[in-house]
């Protein structure tokens, strides 16, 4: 049993000092730190000045140093997810910032603006949809990582023992990190999804969870993180869990996504897809077997299916994958090329049981993780799917919610859930709880890489494509399209900000953000904007006369065009590209 983090805090601030006190029964320890020194210490309740102004906390997500000096940030708000074997699993909701400095007289005008442009990269991350936490239970690691630890592992704390791969808020404490007596103060975050939902089939009752967990390596959004880095870390990598839970017996099944892993890219340069550019210098060998060594390791054999279209400009990446698969001769990889649109084109979505019957005899193989009701291990999991489209969202969540269905089916039937020749279809009161929890896991992973919810949702909620979902897809297109061009330069900053790839520092002469947006940046938004507009406008309202209307339709319609072309050509120079220098920079 880990050492849990203490669950019930108060935080007490005076002008010299934060006082945050843990008021579990029995609990008389207070972690105290400096605000001038920024010392960390251990103290007693008795040590809290009455004076000090006291409010309620729910964790501590840890410490982040701006110009204005180091900033403590807490949880304030949060809400019970559900129970998980007995222990409590949490989203956090709210945050403050908080500033050691009680002044900002110290600070010139620039250093003011960097300052507040900081405070809202960090409130931009913290605003992002999906932290979740427990104070009792490692949600970090799988069962079947779980079931094969030492005794010393289990006695460790929370982030002692955690997977900082899905540590979002490993950066933040590490300060904390660093004196093991305060550990109970820190608290391990995870970013990602979770829902847990109490079922029944045949009147017997189980629990069905589904996690997935986003990994803090090589994180950010859509258009400016793909492929590897040269570490192995692959882009928007996501590892999902699905765990039922029924008389004292519980199953895993395990998958992972994660970008292509060869060095590539994809900056967008205002066109609706920017070519994909494969690096023509780069050891792809190396980042590749990096990356599936350590995917070995950690999960044993890999399946690999590639979603991704084998015509067009998504067909030199799919060739490289497979010459990479091909090359390194590993056993213990697989990899199956399934032409996503091309299968299912004409709305004809029956046919990804091609894929199913392909690597159906493979899933028998890998199997899943099962340990009976006196926690003996009955089975463990050989291996995962590792699944991936262009941004491992849309494609991606379709086949592993259907492949997670056929290991579900097979462990309900093991554990006497399901009869013999019943199919997990037939039970509509469980199917529509499995078909929106796994909509709403693609949600939350596309708003948390693409900025919008995900596409082809319709399919997964009601196992049909519909006219009303392609409009939906279109919209989501549409708004994706505005965001990767126009925001997500913000936004990988932030993402960037807040896991430690850049780190501020207020004597740098010559800040990053302090470089002036080229006023053609600004102005284009406008301009689009404004053009379409007033063409459709002209369109749809005659003038006085036929010449007078006709004259307002070229003169905006040659406004449109023009602008069409600036972004032809010249879309590169418009996008909002990220600002901040990092440790690594984006490939």
């Amino acid at each position: 049993m880990a050492t849990a983090a203490y669950e019930q805090l108060k935080l007490h601030i005076t002008p010299e000092k934060f006082y945050v006190e843990a008021c579990d029964d029995g609990a008389d320890d207070v972690l105290t730190i400096d605000r001038v020194s920024t010392e960390v210490t251990l103290a007693v309740k008795k040590d809290v000045p009455p004076s000090a102004v006291t409010r309620p906390i729910f964790g501590i997500l840890g410490t982040i140093h701006l110009v204005a000096g180091n900033y403590l940030i807490v949880i304030t708000k949060k809400i019970k997810v559900g129970e998980f074997f007995s222990h409590v699993i949490w989203k956090a909701t709210d945050f403050d910032v908080l500033s050691y400095k009680k002044t900002m007289l110290h600070l010139t005008d620039i250093q003011l603006q960097d300052n507040k442009t900081f405070l809202a990269m960090l409130n931009h991350v913290l605003n992002v949809d999906g932290f979740y936490f427990s104070t009792t239970y490692d949600l970090t690691h799988t069962l079947q990582r779980l079931s094969n630890t030492s005794p010393e592992f289990q006695e460790m704390s929370l982030l002692e023992r955690a997977d900082q791969r899905f540590v979002w808020n490993g950066h933040l404490l590490r300060e904390l990190s660093a004196q093991p007596e305060v550990h109970r103060f820190a608290l391990p975050v995870l970013h990602g999804f979770i829902t847990m939902h109490s079922c029944s089939v045949n009147g017997k009752y189980f629990d069905w969870i589904l996690i997935s967990r986003r990994s803090c390596f090589r994180a950010g959004v859509r258009y400016y993180v793909r492929g590897i880095d040269s570490e192995g870390h692959a882009a928007n990598f996501v590892e999902t869990e699905q765990i039922v839970h029924y008389n004292g017996s519980k199953a895993s099944f395990v998958q992972t996504r994660g970008s292509i892993p060869v060095f590539w890219s994809q900056r967008p340069n205002l066109k609706y897809k920017p070519l994909p550019q494969i690096s023509k210098v780069a050891n792809h060998m190396d980042g590749f077997q990096r990356h599936f060594d350590s995917q070995v390791i950690i999960y044993g054999k890999q399946v690999i299916i590639n979603l991704i279209n084998q015509k067009g400009s998504e067909k030199p990446l799919e060739q490289t994958f497979a010459t990479m698969v091909s090359s390194l001769g590993s056993g213990m990889m697989r990899y199956i090329a399934f032409d996503f649109h091309k299968e299912c084109k004409n709305m004809r979505w029956d046919r990804l049981s091609i894929l199913l019957d392909q690597v159906a005899e493979m899933q028998d193989e890998l199997s899943y993780f099962l340990v009976d009701s006196a926690g003996q291990v009955v089975a463990n999991q050989e291996g995962v799917f590792r699944s991936n489209c262009m941004d491992c969202l849309d494609r991606t969540n379709v086949i592993q919610s259907l492949l997670a269905r056929r290991s579900l089916q097979a462990q309900l039937q093991r554990l006497g859930v399901l009869h013999v020749g019943q199919k997990l279809e037939e039970q509509d009161e469980f199917e529509k709880i499995y078909k929106n929890a796994w909509a709403d896991n693609a949600n939350a992973c596309a708003k948390q890489y693409a900025g919008t919810g995900a596409l082809k949702t319709d399919f997964t909620r009601t196992g049909k494509r519909t006219h009303l979902g392609l409009i939906m897809d279109g919209w989501n297109s549409m708004i994706r399209y505005y965001k990767n061009n126009f925001s997500d330069g913000f936004r990988q900053d932030s993402i960037d900000l807040f896991l430690g790839n850049y780190s501020v520092d207020e004597l740098e002469s010559h800040s990053p953000l302090s470089v002036p947006r080229d006023w053609k940046f600004l102005a284009l938004p406008i301009i689009m904007v404004v053009a379409f507009s007033m063409c459709i406008i002209c369109l749809l309202m005659a003038g006085d006369t036929w010449t007078e209307t006709l004259a307002y339709v070229l003169f905006w319609g040659v406004a449109s065009i023009g602008t069409f072309f600036i972004i032809l050509y010249n879309g590169k120079d418009f996008v909002d590209a990220p600002r901040l220098v990092q440790k690594e920079k984006i490939d």
